[in-house]
This record gives C-alpha cells, structure tokens and sequence, in this order.
C-alpha cells in the first residue's frame, strides 16, 4: 500500500470489517479443519501433530509467513500500479484499488495466523504475551522476530486507514499509506533474519525477486513525477519574445 494520485480519492472502500473478519475465521477454521482430516489419508501428519515433538505448527507458521509477504508484496505492486497509471491497462484502476484493498486485508489475516499458530509449537513454545508484545519473544531471536511483530502493528494501521479516510482526510490518508514501505522493510528483515528457509535458494530468489520488483516500481513512479512536475513547470514558463528583423 501506498499514496494514491489525486484521480484514485473516488474510489470507497468494498471490503467491509465484517467481511474482513469472516475471511480471517474461514482461514483459521478451514485449516483447523485440514489439520483434523487430513490424518486419516496421512498419517505422518497425525504423528506430528500428535508425537512427542510436533513440527507441524512450525510448517503452518513457515507457509502462512509466506504467503502473507506475497500478499503484502502484491497490495504494495498494486499500490505502486495505480500511482504509475499501470493500473489503467490491466485490470483498470477502480478494480485494482478493490484488489489492493481485499489482498491487503487477507494477507493481514494470514499474518495473525503466522503468529498465533506458533504457540502451539513446542520447540519456541511462545506464550500469547510474546506472540502480541514486540521484542518479548526471549525464546527465540527477539530482535529479529520484534521487527516483524512491529511490522505487523504498522500494516494493521495502514489497513484500517481504509475505514478512516472520510474522517482523517485524503492527505493524512496518504501519508499513512506511505509507511507501508517502512512494514514492507521490516517484515522482509524479518523474513531474511528469522526464517528457516533463507538459507535455500528458492527463498533467496524470492526474496530478490519480490523485492526487486518493488524497487523497481518504486524508482519507475519516481521517474514519473520528476517528468510530470518538468513538464508543468516548463508549461507555465511564458514562450521567449520572438525578434522582429526589418529588412
């Protein structure tokens, strides 16, 4: 997420907190429910859960990680989108801005998923106090896990910004959005830092790809604006007199 240009402030918000909070039910009770099923056709899984040394709340947390970076990777390309007048082309802006919106809100909710699953894991063995509060996390890499915590808290502002705008106005709005970088930093220090998987080479390439990605279209709307102030500041300029010549 980030600012918008003036021809996006039209746009309402179509996700309401009802359906957000439905989305964030439907996620935790449809894998709750895989987590019951799926052991009858694996029982590997059902020895994980189980067992003396469950490792399946690890996996849970390690794929909701990931997907959440995705969606919060996505909602900040769309952001971008729209500012670059991307969006116009594929798929139109009003519906980006509602894509925007809902993938924003979604991945918010796997990133509560990410953390609560963890307490059920009895190698970190996260009580909800180190799960909630930023940098208690003394059983495993607090600094690390902290700025992923404060990450989060940052993308839950920006994302009920969304309900606000009426009330705080277009500018303030805007501004808000803009720290969206700073969650998108912190979450991707967290992931590099903390996770488990950095050490591989897909993940590696994620993490470049996704962030690259980013930079680049971040560095494309600056380019953009520095062009479109250029080009007004030398609209306004007044044509040179021109010189009569007598023959």
């Amino acid at each position: 997420m980030n600012g918008r240009s003036s021809e996006n402030t039209e746009f309402e918000s179509t996700i309401g907190v009802q359906t957000f909070l439905l989305v964030l039910l439907a996620i935790i009770v449809g894998t709750l429910m895989a987590v019951l099923v799926l052991p009858n056709w694996m029982p590997n899984l059902a020895n994980s859960l189980l067992g003396s040394d469950p490792k399946a709340f690890w996996y849970l947390s390690r794929g909701s990680a990931f997907v959440a970076l995705t969606l919060l990777w996505a909602s900040m390309a769309l952001g971008l989108g729209m500012t670059n007048k991307l969006a116009r082309t594929w798929p139109g802006a009003p519906a980006a801005f509602a894509i925007h919106e809902y993938v924003s809100l979604l991945g918010l909710g796997f990133s509560i998923f990410h953390g609560l699953i963890l307490m059920g894991d009895h190698y970190i063995n996260f009580p909800l106090a180190q799960v909630l509060v930023p940098f208690a996390a003394s059983n495993y890499r607090p600094l690390m896990v902290g700025f992923g915590q404060l990450g989060f808290y940052v993308w839950l502002v920006v994302a009920l910004s969304f309900y606000a705008r009426s009330r705080i106005g277009q500018k303030t709005w805007r501004a808000l959005h803009y720290i969206s970088f700073l969650t998108y930093c912190m979450a991707m220090y967290h992931a590099v830092t903390s996770g488990t998987d950095t050490a591989n080479a897909w993940a590696s390439g994620y993490y470049w790809i996704t962030g690259g990605s980013l930079v680049f279209l971040l560095m494309q709307r600056i380019v953009v604006s520095v062009m479109g102030k250029l080009a007004k500041t030398e609209a306004r300029q007044p044509a040179p007199a021109r010189e009569v010549t007598q023959s």
